[in-house]
């Protein structure tokens, strides 16, 4: 289930202008019942503002009136809100150190498996520098000695979606003979 934006202080707003039970405020913002009679007692939510998810878009009125009216009910979220809510942003990713030596080794699996693929593709899909990528396709790597091909997704540097997109672009910006090619070798 999609949890609204905020849940905590979609939960106060909830509790000061509504009449829904705490069961479906708890189901709707994925919190313990407990918890919020909490809020209502007062003793979580101290210096919570809360928001309003009928002006945010989440909900609407009629779903609340719907849900007020029958305490077997359960929120639920609108659809729009559900896109927006799911939609994962932009933005660089977090490498573990300890992940961070398998980057030259994904480098060079997608180099040798996919040599059409740009720079830029290899760098937003591994989160690598382009002088890292030149360095292991020209060999001069620090480690080079030291870098075996290993697929990035098995690496844990990539999902497998990520990499199926890559490979369809790299299908789309090269002929149809390249991508047969491309195929059998993902």
């Amino acid at each position: 289930m999609t949890l609204p934006l905020m849940p905590k202080a979609t939960a106060v707003w909830l509790v000061e202008n509504t009449a829904l039970s705490f069961e479906q405020i708890a189901d709707f913002c994925g919190m313990h019942p407990l918890e919020v009679q909490g809020i209502a007692d007062g003793e979580v939510s101290g210096g919570i503002r809360g928001l309003d998810p009928v002006a945010g878009g989440q909900l609407t009125m009629e779903e609340i009136k719907r849900c007020e009216a029958d305490p077997k009910q359960r929120l639920d979220i609108m659809g729009t809100a559900k896109q927006y809510i799911s939609q994962k942003t932009k933005g660089s990713r977090y490498t573990p150190v300890a992940r961070r030596q398998d980057k030259p080794d994904a480098i060079a699996w997608l180099i040798k498996n996919f040599p059409t693929m740009t720079d830029a593709q290899v760098s937003k899909l591994v989160g690598t520098t382009k002088n890292t990528i030149s360095a292991v396709r020209g060999k001069s790597h620090w480690n080079s000695s030291n870098i075996k091909p290993r697929d990035p997704v098995l690496l844990g540097l990539c999902t497998q979606t990520h990499l199926d997109a890559a490979v369809a672009s790299i299908r789309a910006n090269s002929g149809a003979d390249d991508a047969d090619t491309l195929a059998a070798k993902a």
